[in-house]
């Protein structure tokens, strides 16, 4: 049996010499700064500024994408849509869009932002200004219970928990999509009202809540009031409407925006669906191979939304493998087109090797969560049938753009980069460039306390689909 300095000495030759192939492609971009390839560059763009999605990239980047490649006028997929970037950005620019979600908040802040873009009547607006003047929850007596899982339970203030009751009873009386952007307000301003932070696995607690005793108290600072938080966001909200591009410009002309379709659930179920080839470039990003657990994170809005505790774990299995929780998918069930794609993946030397070493390691007993190693085999398989999907469905000369991130577990680099580009030729694509942020990202404090601080590449892979007299 090979040792553990054995399997790394072998994992590293191996990664230095895909490294070595890819070489020539492989290049540092200036222009994608860390604002660029995360929510950061958004916080200022009118709607897209609404709802805090940390997991977001960019509009900026969409649109950097799409001129630096002179994507032709066509139709845009993302099937990982998230809170519907790619979808707007390119809109916006004139190409039609498509976008997969299977997360229940990012479905429901695409809805909300394509209606407050494109379909708000002069009447509801005129109503979200009334709420913001009348304050219409204060005036009222009845309380309507706020829904919670059992990992949300005391997670606003007892005063916040009552205000959030009312505005949830004044709802009620209005038409159904004032009801609806009313409660994606709502659910704009959680976070700042609670008692808790996202934190890429988990919420963390506040010392206020009581929640965390015996542990080193966290003191996420300000904790908004609801006044203030709902009156803020509403002003917000009408503000961005009545200053959108859409309603005022220069020469009073309608921006020739193109159709966003947002299909929801999981890319794995849907894509095999659709019909090819349809689109000139795909633009997205998935969930990275880091542990980061969305329906925990997102709990407090999906507590909100209804979502039972049984259709959380549901959505935990239907999301692509990247938790520890993740139980491997039937792929060949789900698809059975899929097995050029998922030998792909299995034949990949590097990964093979990572993923018998992780095992390794499991079997030793040395991994903090037995998990990793399924994950990570699962998130390669099931990105590998993402891939040919996208390959399918691209026109000939189309274009994939994909944000995405390299780990690190227990001691050895994971060059995602790397290696989805080697499966990615093995479906269709040539590798046009691997686009490298000048400032990468360090690896986990387990990781950095156990082996020291590694930076870990952060990158656009850009790859565009072979003509058939290519392959």
């Amino acid at each position: 049996m090979e040792t553990k300095e054995q399997y790394l000495a072998e994992i590293t030759a191996l990664d230095q010499e895909l490294e070595r192939h890819y070489a020539p492609v492989m290049s540092l971009d200036n222009s994608l700064t860390r604002q660029l390839v995360s929510f950061q560059a958004n916080k200022e763009k009118p709607l897209y500024r609404a709802y805090k999605y940390k997991e977001a990239f960019s509009a900026d980047l969409v649109a950097y994408l799409l001129q630096t490649y002179q994507v032709r006028k066509g139709r845009l997929l993302d099937p990982f849509a998230g809170i519907g970037t790619t979808l707007f950005t390119g809109s916006k620019f004139g190409y039609s869009a498509d976008g997969i979600e299977l997360v229940p908040i990012g479905q429901r802040v695409i809805t909300a932002h394509n209606y407050l873009l494109h379909h708000i009547t002069d009447k509801e607006l005129s109503i979200l200004k009334q709420w913001r003047a009348e304050k219409p929850w204060q005036n009222t007596d009845k309380i309507q219970p706020v829904p919670s899982l059992r990992i949300t339970k005391g997670a606003y203030p007892s005063d916040t928990e009552t205000e959030i009751g009312k505005y949830l009873t004044c709802l009620e009386k209005e038409s159904e999509q004032v009801h609806a952007i009313l409660l994606f307000i709502l659910l704009c301003i959680l976070e700042s009202i609670s008692y808790t932070r996202k934190d890429g696995q988990y919420l963390r607690w506040d010392y206020r809540s009581g929640r965390n005793a015996g542990k080193k108290p966290f003191d996420k600072g300000k904790i908004d009031t609801f006044e203030e938080a709902i009156t803020a966001k509403l002003h917000e909200i009408i503000s961005d409407v009545e200053n959108s591009e859409d309603k005022y410009n220069l020469f009073h002309e309608q921006p020739d925006y193109g159709e966003i379709h947002l299909l929801k659930g999981s890319c794995l179920h849907i894509l095999p669906t659709l019909e090819s080839p349809k689109y000139t470039a795909v633009v997205t990003s998935p969930p990275y191979c880091n542990c980061y657990d969305y329906t925990r994170t997102y709990a407090l809005e999906h507590a909100l939304l209804g979502i039972t505790e049984k259709e959380l774990v549901q959505l935990r299995q239907t999301m692509l493998s990247c938790t520890v929780e993740n139980r491997s998918k039937d792929l060949l069930c789900i698809n059975p087109n899929w097995k050029e794609a998922i030998a792909a993946a299995e034949e990949q030397p590097l990964l093979h090797k990572i993923l018998q070493y992780l095992d390794y390691q499991r079997i030793q007993k040395q991994l903090n969560n037995t998990g990793i190693a399924r994950m990570v085999k699962g998130y390669f398989y099931e990105i590998a049938c993402v891939i040919a999907e996208c390959a399918r469905l691209l026109k000939e000369d189309g274009l994939m753009f994909m944000v995405n991130d390299n780990m690190r577990y227990a001691g050895a680099s994971i060059s995602v980069d790397l290696m989805l580009s080697n499966i990615a030729e093995q479906s269709g694509f040539s590798v046009e460039n691997i686009l490298i942020l000048p400032q990468g990202k360090g690896n986990s404090s387990q990781q950095m306390g156990g082996y020291g601080r590694e930076v870990l590449r952060k990158c656009v892979y850009v790859w565009r689909k072979r003509n058939l007299c290519d392959s």
